[in-house]
């Protein structure tokens, strides 16, 4: 694929997969046809290969946040439908390809069946290193945050640091966001990973998601690859 050399390479890109409801609508279609388009293995495929292709070492994607239970059941069923067909596909790329799989969010809401197929490719795939893919679902990062502050008070504790409260996030062992890409034109975080996110770099995309694909994948990361991080120095 064109573009041009990237010297700066992120080490932990995380999408926000905005618009899909939105993209379906503007084909007159049904949102779920939107989620699917947006979830379907080519799609996703793509994005997997090209961060890789990059030297991305981790890729994030928020897939269902702790609001998201507000929209209409029908809808949320059908995203749950896509997560699980999805898991069983990913499964063979997972193992062809070393890619970790981690799930990050609450554990107590979503379907047994996601959970239990989601723990069986986390342990399936823990040994490998090279790449990480981190799914969010039924996650948001206040949400993440009080939970992390209740098991800081379960555990006695008076005081804490940085660094140890951030051990007890549900990102405790993925390293903070380099680039954060939000799809559709929103340009908002809307609670993304809040105390991960302070010195990540952000980039907002006009295509809604199910056009956003390899090619503006390497689009943000050329334009991220041009940027100074100076981390508060």
């Amino acid at each position: 694929m064109a573009g041009k050399e990237i010297n700066k390479i992120p080490l932990h890109v995380a999408i926000i997969p905005d618009g899909n409801r939105r993209w379906a609508k503007s084909k007159g279609l049904i949102a779920s046809e939107g989620h699917r388009r947006a979830g379907s293995y080519n799609h996703i495929k793509e994005l997997f290969d090209e961060a890789k292709k990059l030297g991305v070492k981790c890729l994030s994607f928020w897939g269902f946040s702790t609001e998201n239970w507000k929209r209409d059941k029908k809808e949320i069923d059908e995203i749950f439908k896509l997560v699980l067909n999805a898991i069983n596909e990913w499964r063979n790329d997972a193992h062809e390809n070393k890619i970790r799989f981690v799930h990050v969010g609450r554990k107590d809401r979503l379907p047994k069946d996601i959970i239990n197929e989601f723990r069986k490719l986390e342990e399936e795939t823990k040994e490998y290193k090279d790449f990480k893919v981190v799914i969010c679902l039924d996650y948001g990062g206040r949400d993440e945050i009080i939970r992390a502050v209740n098991k800081i008070i379960a555990d006695g504790k008076k005081s804490i640091t940085e660094e140890e409260f951030s051990k007890y996030l549900d990102t405790n062992d993925i390293p903070d966001p380099d680039l954060i890409i939000r799809t559709s034109g929103e340009k908002r975080l809307s609670g993304f990973m809040p105390f991960q996110s302070a010195y990540s770099e952000l980039y907002f995309s006009d295509l809604y998601f199910p056009d956003f694909g390899g090619s503006e994948l390497r689009k943000a990361v050329e334009d991220y690859s041009q940027r100074q991080r100076r981390f508060g120095k």
